[in-house]
């Protein structure tokens, strides 16, 4: 079943946000799934049941009460955000077996690097030892999905010690340039949807 991969480039989140909304509301059986990419400018987003305590300081970036799970995490150039709008009904795919399949998609693209990344249990996302490395977030509207992951790649990580990431005080968080991956953002970006697709044809 195909996807459509749109590159977006920098984006506004707000603006993307509601692009999603409308993408979700007004799509149909024969609307194709499409995987959205793009970078934002510095934002943070906190998720639907987020706490705003987790927010520690004011650095002057704006803060997003968005729809998708999860708690609190940062955006900004340099990560790499895949917006996967699916039809889950129509690919008989749970939820549970869409975070499954992004989180392997991830494990998959660091390990074509030589790098070992792996699942928390209990936390969503991938890591690299302690330290996060994507996260994701997830909405799911009359058996479509929407929102998606991000992968740190050559960022400023220095945002993130302004929050608790995703409702985790003191954790570290890592980005593929510090790993040794001299991937860009746009391969990074490139090379995650081809991975993420690769993992939904998998699935039977």
């Amino acid at each position: 079943m195909p996807v459509f991969v749109r590159r977006l480039g920098r984006r506004d989140y707000s603006q993307t946000w509601q692009a999603m909304r409308d993408f979700t509301a007004t799509r149909t059986e024969g609307t194709l799934d499409e995987f959205w990419c793009c970078e934002h400018a510095p934002v943070f987003t906190l998720g639907q049941a987020g706490k705003p305590e987790h927010l520690l300081s004011d650095l002057g970036i704006p803060l997003v009460k968005s729809d998708r799970g999860g708690q609190i995490t940062y955006h900004g150039p340099g990560q790499v955000v895949v917006y996967l709008l699916l039809d889950l009904t129509r690919r008989k795919l749970k939820v549970r077996e869409l975070v499954v399949a992004i989180e392997q998609a991830v494990i998959d693209l660091l390990a074509e690097h030589g790098v070992a990344a792996e699942r928390h249990a209990g936390a969503p996302g991938v890591y690299v030892g302690a330290a996060k490395v994507a996260a994701l977030g997830l909405r799911v509207r009359k058996g479509c999905c929407y929102h998606g992951v991000s992968l740190n790649v050559d960022m400023d990580l220095a945002p993130f010690a302004a929050i608790n990431p995703c409702g985790y005080a003191g954790m570290p968080v890592t980005q593929t340039s510090d790993l040794g991956i001299s991937l860009t953002p746009a391969r990074a970006a490139t090379a995650l949807a081809a991975h993420l697709g690769a993992q939904l044809e998998r699935k039977p």
